[in-house]
């Protein structure tokens, strides 16, 4: 199936589902391992103001793994393509995206190529490029992510059990546990595909390229994207309003593990404080 062709194909394809009934649209994106349940905390809440779209990505485990093709999911390009198609299937337009990890510079891609879908991106947890480069810290060497292929390739389940808590970066074990379940939702070989597609990327260049005002989401400590890559995204993004966001908490999924933190910066910048 071609997931951008045909009229509701992609809202079906992609369990895409919609909460709440607000006058403006606010559409979660998760990130690599999860599904659109990581939104759980949150999105009765946001729910309450929004209009709150969730899907899941190709990749994700309630995804039927036929419709996902290596070779056009190397980039993130295809995943901003089927964001862009599934919001006009939906007829949304103007919309606040949040993103989590790879799924905030599909956002930034997308909004490149159809600003009118976009009115705020919020990017959580989000990294251009995960590599060290010259003048650039992403936190990890190229030695660091083949040791990550290796481990997939050769025990996919034990590399779950200990990637999860590095991730989680907190002793949450109900986090820990749900993040696990849905990595070992997803079939090893597209896992590993993913995660080359993931950690080899480098979207830097689109950065100067967004003209959508852009809040930028951090943990003070993240095992997966480093602090500094947070201020690195407000320099390099300079064609609209930016600013960044410190949570004073650990690990990469703070949807998950501070989630009452996180909603409290979200009800600031959304300017839905009561």
């Amino acid at each position: 199936m071609d997931l951008v062709n045909g009229h509701g194909r992609l809202v079906q394809a992609l369990n895409a589902r919609v909460y709440g009934n607000g006058t403006e649209t606010l559409v979660l994106s998760h990130g690599f391992g999860s599904d659109q349940t990581v939104w759980h905390y949150i999105l009765p809440c946001l729910a309450f103001y929004f209009k709150v779209v969730v899907f899941d990505l190709v990749f994700a485990g309630n995804v039927s793994p036929a419709l996902y093709n290596p070779s056009k999911y190397s980039s993130y390009v295809s995943y901003a393509q089927d964001l862009q198609s599934l919001l006009d299937e939906l007829k949304v337009t103007k919309s606040i995206y949040l993103g989590h990890s790879m799924s905030a510079m599909i956002g930034c891609i997308a909004a490149t190529q159809r600003p009118d879908l976009f009115k705020q991106l919020i990017l959580l947890g989000a990294s251009p490029r995960y590599l060290n480069a010259e003048g650039y810290y992403g936190g990890f060497e190229r030695s660091d992510v083949e040791t990550v292929f290796q481990a997939i390739r050769q025990n996919f389940s034990g590399w779950v059990s200990n990637f999860a808590p590095k991730a989680i970066g907190v002793n949450d074990m109900a986090a820990i546990k749900e993040f696990e379940r849905s990595l070992r939702r997803m079939k090893p070989d597209i896992a590993l595909d993913v995660a080359k597609t993931v950690f080899l990327s480098d979207y830097r260049e689109v950065l100067k390229q967004v003209r959508v005002p852009c809040i930028i989401i951090q943990a003070e400590r993240d095992f997966v994207v480093p602090k500094s890559v947070a201020f690195y995204l407000e320099t390099m993004i300079v064609g609209g309003y930016t600013k960044v966001e410190i949570l004073e908490t650990q690990g990469h999924f703070p949807h998950l593990t501070a989630f009452p933190l996180l909603l409290g910066v979200l009800k600031k910048v959304l300017q839905i404080d009561n």
